[in-house]
Parts: structure tokens; C-alpha cells; sequence
């Protein structure tokens, strides 16, 4: 103590009366070395140095902030370099002082950990929603490297949340709705419990302040006789463990505000049904001895049937273990019971912060930093693609914390998002098993892919070579390396098939002006490339390909030729097999098949649209004739194409089945059937049918024409 004031008294007269020095500094003591002392030290007074006259909405030194950050970490027993990493975490971003300064002066660590913490002011985005994303993609990635960037942007988050009174209200419930949409629960998903606690009843106190004083008063008056109840059971405990030669330490539990606020709203409960609910905790030696206690709790009181959760043998996803049981009380009251180890405890407390706590401690196998590190791996490969806001969203997904256990067929645990289905479980093992799945089983029955898992089931998956991704996955999985998985397959899918194309497109149109892609040779391409401000050859295929750029402009450019000098009409055609992608699609107005006579029409961003050459929407277009080429269809095309006919029947029972049948037994699926008008005598109905060209179109329609039933049958276009 006498060494922490003799450096406190070598501080300038105003540093010494920050609020806050003095407690940091004691509580540095206890667990650190002088030497690392008086480096934080240092740190503080670089700090307050450069926030110099700077000052906090409240009126208070702005150095006051980072110092209640730093005290946090100090609780929490981190080392000296995020420590330091604390108190320097704004001089970077509000005071000329440089991150090479603090490397210099602190060490390259310290100034790692200040860079992620540190927002991106200095860069220009489209949109505020844009720069918080990055912001926090780089805050992640800085984790991913250093699970203490976090930590010290965690503590930051909660003493800014401890002082928000002096805020505008807007911006109040902004910070707010950030914090329990993801500060919250990336705490919760570290295992630090405390800091969850505090982030979530600040968080809902300033976006829901009226309740919030609702339930706070609610809660204050209930304490009274709760105090009572609950010293009473905890004896009762107590003295039962003691009789079985059981040594351990039983204590009340208090529900925070905003876990009682969440029951209420999740379960349409009246605060009194939650409030009434009895939390206890009971930490003893060993794991042996929480069964044992677990044998004797539910001797005293019966257990509620379905509420008993074992997290000591299925740890949760953030490392916690414990004996979770529902009683019941006296006059039938809940009783909420929690039994762990001493061990248990501290993790459950500070989770993955206990790694610099209790460093002699980390035995276990399921222990916070392991997952921690796990989920830091899983975040390092959502990041490569996709942009700062789908990654946001990504991480949100990944932080929703109801989770379901399923098992391997080797009897390995698998934790998935609740609602995740077999395609999540694929792309948990691996993506290239998720990437190449065809078919799934539960419990050695064949599922669909879609089919959502329940908790304890042995989930296998049949994978197959060259088997890709559907798009339409997209539409029912839960995880977030799922989606992110799927996504970037199909932008890459989508990139192959647009250079593809473009370069085809490219190709033809120089052919018919005399040229083509070989003639025009490399050294013209990268003269272009170079002028365009394009990288490589494929890039400007794909812009072609995708509609951004046009084909028979870049022709005329690539050979030098004046756009107005040279006039082409009739582009070479495009053959087009039905088996171009995403890329080439097929207008949903007019629904073209192979045999109709076609145009391409060039579209930003989804390549070739084709549509009939009857089609009504033709006209919509005239004015822009340059995106139209030319295209015609391959011979022996072997696919299904979407075609939509109209039916004029009478009103007779079953006629819609008889055509059904009709259109089945010529070999075509029905997608859709509506009933446009219905009148007295008739209806009019629309078939959206599965056709492989004219030829069998017309057999359809030949022989729906001729049932009886059936007035008249067109074919739909806009």
C-alpha cells in the first residue's frame, strides 16, 4: 500500500483527485506486481495528459471514463496490458495522440488492443448503419485475434451505459437497443455473467424506463417477506446437507430485472406469477457431490416433472455447467435450484475473463475459453464474405441464445440455434459436408432436408460428389455459418456463370463486326482494362455478363472504333440451353419455352432476361434497343421450363381434378392453380405447368381443348 502511494503522490496535484485513481490502484495490488502497477500508471497519466480539458456530457474529466473501464477490468483480475489497453482505448480516436506513440511507449500489445476497441471516424460510408457494422466487424476480427479487445469493449460499453442519464433521449434508446441486441449477449456468450447482468437491466432501464420503474417498485415491495421465505428454506438446506455430511454454502438467488421483464413477455405472465418464484444456490466440493445433493434436495421437495436440466454433463454453449431443478415449495410455491462446484461458480461468473483469474483452475474440459475459441473460429470464417452488414446480422443470429444438443453418429454433442434443421447440422460438421449434402437421416430414418431437430437425436448426413448448394436452403436454416456458407457459394456460383456469359456475349459481338476475342489479342485487352480501371479480363466479362456493361460498346471500344462511326443491327445471335444459371433467367410476364421465337434483354445486375417476342412488355423496353440482343434457342434441350396456359371450364363438380389429370398424363407437373373469376355457368382458371417445349405444349392443350367440360384453352402472355 505504501508503494502505491508513494507513485500515486508523483502524479500532478489534478490527477491524483481523478474519482477513481485511488480505488484502481488498490485493487491493482492485489493480485499484480509493483512494477506492472506503475507502468498502468504510466498509462494514466499519457492519458490524462491528452484528454487535458476534455470533459464528459456529466461535466466530469473525461479521464474519469477510462479509468471506471480500467476498474472494471481490474475486478475482473486481467493483466496489465489490457489494463493499460483501458485507459488508452480513446486517445486514439478524441486526442492527437497515435497508436505508434502507445507502441512505443507501451508495447506493441497494448497498442493491438487499443486499435480494435478504436471506431473508424476516419473513414467515409454510405450510411450510418454501414459504419456501425464496420465498426463492429473490425471490433470482432480485433477479438478474434485477442479475446481481450472484447473484454475492454464490454467494460467500456457497461460504465458509458452506468452514466447514459446525461444523453438525448433518442440517442438513450439507440445505445440502448444496441446494447441488449449485442453487447449483452456476446457477455452471454463469453460466460461473464456479472457484466451480462448489468448490461441487460441498464439496457432495459433506458429503453423501457416507465416499466422499468413499474417492476423495479414492484420488486423492492415483494423483497420484504421474500427475505423471510427464502432464509427459512436456506436453513432447511443447509441442515439437511449437514445431516448427510454434505459441506457447502447455500444462498438466495435474486432475479435481475430484466430476466423477470423477458419471462413475462416471452410466457404472457402477470408479474406476480414471476416474481413468486424462489431462486436458491447451492456450491459444494466436487462434481460427485452435486448429484448427491441433487438425490437430497428432491427428498425434501418434489420436483417438478420436465424442469430438471443436467449442464454439468451437457455443458451450455458458452461453457456453464450446472444442476439446474424446479421444486415444489412450501403452499406449492417454485422453487428455482441451482447446485455446482466452487469451480462452476467462478466460471459461471466471469467465463471466459476467469482464464486470467484462475489460470490453475483451467482443467476442464468444457471450460469457457475453449468455446470462447471455438466460436472466435467460427466468426473468422463467417467474416470472408459478405459485407460489414450481413456479417452484423450473421453475428446476431450466431448470439441468439436458445440453443438444442444433437449427437453425431459417433455419439459426439453437436450444439445448434433452436429451430436449426438437418442443412444447419451439415455445415456445423464442415462446410464442404454442408456444401455437398443430398440427403439426411434422424435416428436412421430418411428425412427432408428442411426438417427441423429436436433435442437428443443422432442426426447423419449423406453427402455425394459434385453434389452444390441450393439456393432454396436458404429459406429454412437457423445458423448463421449456414447462411454465410450458402451465400458464398452462390456468389461464386453466380460470378463463374456471369464471366461465362460475358465473355461469349463479348466474343459474338466482335465476330460480327470482324473481329473476335483472340484477334483482338492481350496487349489491346490490358490498354482497355487499364482505361476502364478493371483488374482483370474476367472482371470485365463479368460486368457483361451481369448487364452493368454492353456488349456491343465494349466491341466497338476494344477496336478502337467511334460508337456514332459504326452502326451493327443484327448482333450474332446467342445460344442459350437452359442450363446457364442465375445468370440467364426467364421472364415470369410472357414465360418463354424452347421453339418460341425470343429476345435477350440485358439487365444491371441479373444478366439476360429472355422474354417472347410477342410478349406485351416488349414495348416498355423499345427505348433502350441497345440492351436487346439477339438469342435462339440450343437443339435437344433436355430440361423443364415454367409455362402458364388458361382454361375457360363449366361449373361442374370435379372439373379442376379432370383437368388436372389430363395435364399429368401428358407428362407435365403443375407448379400453381388459380382461380382467376368464377361466374354462374364458368370459371377461368390458370395452370402454371412444368413443359419441356412447344411440341409438348401442344399436346397439352390439344388435349385439354378436347374434354367436354372445357370451353376454351389459351396460352397466358402479359
Amino acid at each position: 500500500m505504501d508503494y502505491a502511494a508513494t507513485l500515486l503522490s508523483k502524479l500532478p496535484g489534478a490527477s491524483r483527485r481523478v474519482k477513481g485513481v485511488r480505488a484502481l490502484v488498490d485493487t491493482l495490488e492485489g493480485y499484480l506486481p509493483d512494477d506492472q502497477v506503475q507502468k498502468i500508471l504510466s498509462a494514466y497519466e499519457f492519458g490524462a495528459a491528452a484528454h487535458q480539458g476534455q470533459t464528459r456530457r456529466s461535466g466530469e474529466p473525461y479521464i474519469t471514463h477510462p479509468v471506471a473501464v480500467a476498474h472494471e477490468l481490474a475486478e475482473m483480475h486481467l493483466d496489465s496490458e489490457a489494463i493499460c489497453a483501458a485507459i488508452l482505448h480513446d486517445v486514439v480516436e478524441d486526442t492527437p495522440a497515435t497508436l505508434e506513440e502507445i507502441k512505443e511507449k507501451f508495447g506493441e500489445e497494448v497498442a493491438l488492443i487499443v486499435d480494435g476497441v478504436s471506431k473508424l471516424d476516419q473513414i467515409q460510408f454510405r450510411s450510418r448503419a454501414e459504419a456501425q457494422a464496420e465498426s463492429f466487424r473490425k471490433m470482432m476480427l480485433a477479438m478474434i485475434e485477442d479475446i481481450r479487445v472484447i473484454l475492454v469493449k464490454l467494460s467500456d460499453r457497461l460504465h458509458n451505459m452506468q452514466t447514459l442519464g446525461a444523453m438525448p433521449a433518442k440517442k438513450k434508446k439507440r445505445i440502448a437497443r444496441e446494447t441488449l441486441d449485442i453487447y449483452a449477449p456476446i457477455a452471454n456468450r463469453l460466460g461473464i455473467n456479472r457484466l451480462k447482468i448489468q448490461l441487460e437491466d441498464l439496457g432495459f432501464k433506458h429503453l423501457h424506463p416507465f416499466r422499468y420503474r413499474v417492476l423495479d417498485g414492484a420488486l423492492k415491495k415483494s423483497k420484504g417477506s421474500q427475505k423471510q421465505i427464502v432464509r427459512r428454506i436456506s436453513d432447511q438446506f443447509s441442515k439437511a446437507m449437514a445431516e448427510d455430511g454434505i459441506e457447502g454454502e447455500v444462498s438466495g438467488r435474486e432475479k435481475h430485472l430484466y430476466s423477470i421483464y423477458k419471462k413475462m413477455a416471452e410466457k404472457k405472465r402477470v408479474l406476480s406469477d414471476v416474481v413468486d418464484v424462489y431462486g436458491f444456490r447451492i456450491i459444494v466440493d466436487d462434481v460427485s457431490t452435486c448429484y448427491q445433493t441433487l438425490g437430497l434436495v428432491h427428498q425434501l421437495y418434489k420436483p417438478m416433472p420436465g424442469r430438471f436440466k443436467d449442464y454439468i454433463a451437457i455443458p451450455r454453449i458458452n461453457g456453464y455447467q450446472s444442476l439446474h431443478t424446479t421444486l415444489f415449495g412450501p403452499k406449492g410455491l417454485p422453487l428455482e435450484v441451482q447446485i455446482r462446484t466452487s469451480h462452476m461458480d467462478r466460471v459461471a461468473e466471469s467465463g471466459v475473463a476467469s482464464h486470467w483469474i484462475y489460470k490453475a483452475d483451467e482443467k476442464s474440459d468444457a471450460t469457457p475459453q475453449r468455446r470462447a475459441r471455438e466460436w472466435l473460429a467460427n466468426l473468422a470464417e463467417l467474416q470472408q464474405s459478405g459485407t460489414s452488414e450481413e456479417f452484423l446480422e450473421s453475428v446476431k443470429v450466431d448470439l441468439f441464445p436458445d440453443k438444442i444438443y444433437v449427437f453425431t453418429p459417433k455419439g459426439d454433442i453437436m450444439p445448434l440455434p433452436k429451430g436449426a434443421t438437418t442443412v444447419d447440422f451439415a455445415y456445423a460438421v464442415h462446410t464442404d459436408v454442408g456444401n455437398r449434402t443430398v440427403a439426411a437421416k434422424i435416428n436412421r430414418g430418411l428425412v427432408p432436408l428442411r426438417t427441423p431437430l429436436q433435442n437428443g437425436q443422432t442426426v447423419e448426413i449423406v453427402t455425394a460428389r459434385g453434389a452444390k448448394p441450393n439456393p432454396n436452403w436458404l429459406t429454412f436454416v437457423r445458423s448463421a455459418k449456414a447462411r454465410t456458407a450458402i451465400r458464398h457459394h452462390m456468389k461464386n456460383l453466380r460470378s463463374v456463370e456471369s464471366v461465362d456469359l460475358g465473355r461469349r456475349l463479348l466474343d459474338k459481338t466482335l465476330k460480327d463486326l470482324g473481329s473476335s476475342l483472340r484477334k483482338v489479342g492481350k496487349v489491346r485487352m490490358s490498354e482497355a482494362l487499364a482505361e476502364l480501371s478493371l483488374e482483370s479480363a474476367d472482371d470485365l466479362f463479368e460486368q457483361i455478363g451481369l448487364g452493368e456493361r454492353l456488349a456491343p460498346l465494349t466491341a466497338r471500344f476494344l477496336l478502337g472504333a467511334d460508337e456514332d462511326g459504326e452502326n451493327v443491327e443484327d448482333v450474332a445471335s446467342l445460344v442459350i440451353a437452359g442450363t446457364e444459371g442465375m445468370v440467364v433467367s426467364y421472364a415470369k410476364c410472357c414465360y418463354p419455352i424452347p421453339g418460341d421465337d425470343v429476345m435477350g434483354y440485358l439487365t444491371a445486375g441479373r444478366g439476360v432476361v429472355i422474354h417472347r417476342n410477342g410478349c406485351g412488355n416488349l414495348s416498355n423496353f423499345r427505348k433502350q434497343p441497345e440492351k436487346w440482343i439477339a438469342v435462339s434457342w440450343e437443339k435437344d434441350i433436355d430440361r423443364d421450363f415454367n409455362c402458364q396456359i388458361q382454361c375457360e371450364t363449366r361449373n361442374r363438380t370435379g372439373v379442376l381434378a379432370e383437368v388436372a389429370a389430363t395435364i399429368a398424363d401428358c407428362g407435365s407437373n403443375i407448379e400453381q392453380v388459380e382461380v382467376i373469376s368464377r361466374h354462374e355457368d364458368c370459371s377461368t382458371l390458370t395452370f402454371l405447368l412444368q413443359i419441356k417445349d412447344r411440341t409438348h405444349l401442344a399436346q397439352i392443350m390439344r388435349n385439354v381443348r378436347k374434354m367436354p367440360n372445357v370451353i376454351r384453352v389459351s396460352r397466358e402472355c402479359a
